[in-house]
């Protein structure tokens, strides 16, 4: 199967994302491959990537050299991280080789696991996260704050999706109250049947059409079980949680984006038990805005939140307007960040280390030491 050719029908690429207004960036890789055709990663594997220009099937391509994983003795030439993911615009030529990379609008993305720095790239140019957590031993508010964190610094919208409300034990109410903090942040908070179209349809103000939403969660939340009750239809495979700990196992196994009914796109992902700050988040966007406001109140600049006289965090936890294991997690991500941030400086100081080794290197003698 090959693409169609570069005139491709713009409302069938409108229908997985498209925006009409092209910037100057994106005009330029445009011109510069006239005989290219524009189409979206919809999936991404260790082999290779998937793209479609349209709702439907998609089709396998090749990727530029230098963004293959690197094998062996091999090493990568290109980051992770700037390599394409779902949900990127690439420019493909003869319906089967990926030319350019269009810059993205934004990335979800966290630390990956390891001792090295590196940074993992979760879905591309989404204009809506969906944060999925059940209402049962899933739900868990210290691990939507890190999710948030990971999410707010992106400019996508986030929606905290608390799924199973129709169990039994589910207390909806109560899971809102442990979140009123993330809530009185304007973040939306809606609990749904994951298996009901009339609860999904909750949803429906952040899946209008042209807009691209992604499900990010722990394996067994529900996200699978969302996009099929979107999608009207059992594509995603599904599973049950185990009873004694409410964990899941991995059935989605790679990022998928798939076209809705309602013209908007949705990404199915991986569940994700690791969840790192890559250093470039700020610690207000995990939903910790209040809390930065009441320590720009204290009256020591240095205060840590202790016992210090005048401290204004403590008194809100006095007073009970303030969840201590919040602020407990408030100060633990931001340890982390500030860690993270030094690993991704250091990075960047060796990756220009290295650059000026490479270019000394490769100067002529006569430029190194004199012309003769």
């Amino acid at each position: 199967m090959n693409l169609p050719p570069a005139a491709t029908d713009a409302a069938r690429l409108g229908a997985i994302g498209w925006r009409t207004a092209v910037d100057p960036e994106w005009q330029a890789l445009l011109d510069a491959h006239p005989a290219a055709t524009p189409a979206r990663v919809v999936e991404q594997h260790r082999s290779g990537y998937v793209v479609a220009t349209g709702p439907g099937e998609g089709v396998a391509v090749e990727s530029l050299p230098e963004w293959q994983r690197p094998s062996g003795y091999r090493k990568g030439t290109v980051s992770p991280e700037e390599r394409p993911a779902v949900g990127d615009w690439v420019l493909v030529e003869d319906g089967k080789r990926i030319v350019a990379l269009l810059p993205r609008r934004g990335a979800i993305k966290r630390g990956a696991a390891g001792e090295h720095y590196r940074q993992q790239l979760i879905a591309a140019n989404v204009d809506v996260v969906l944060v999925v957590c059940g209402l049962d031993g899933d739900f868990n508010p210290r691990r939507i704050e890190r999710y948030l964190l990971l999410v707010q610094g992106s400019g996508a919208t986030p929606v905290l999706v608390l799924t199973k409300a129709d169990r039994p034990d589910a207390d909806a109410a109560a899971a809102r109250e442990a979140l009123a903090g993330i809530e009185a942040q304007h973040v939306a908070v809606v609990a749904v049947n994951a298996k009901d179209p009339a609860t999904v349809d909750a949803l429906a103000p952040w899946l209008r059409p042209g807009e691209t939403a992604v499900l990010v969660g722990s394996s067994g939340a529900g996200k699978s079980t969302v996009t099929n009750t979107l999608l009207g239809i059992e594509k995603m495979k599904t599973s049950a949680v185990r009873e004694h700990d409410a964990r899941g196992r991995h059935t989605t196994t790679h990022r998928a984006l798939i076209a809705l009914p309602s013209g908007a796109c949705i990404i199915d992902t991986p569940g994700m038990r690791e969840l790192k700050p890559t250093g470039e988040e700020e610690i207000a966007d995990g939903g910790f805005g209040d809390i930065e406001a009441l320590a720009e109140a204290c009256r020591f600049r240095d205060c840590a939140h202790q016992k210090e006289p005048g401290c204004a965090v403590r008194a809100a936890i006095e007073r009970g307007e303030l969840d201590e294991a919040r602020f407990g997690n408030y100060l633990k991500l931001k340890d982390e960040i500030a860690a993270a941030s030094d690993r991704l400086a250091s990075r960047l100081a060796d990756k220009q280390g290295a650059k000026v080794q490479t270019r000394a290197l490769h100067k002529r003698p006569d430029d190194k030491y004199g012309k003769r």
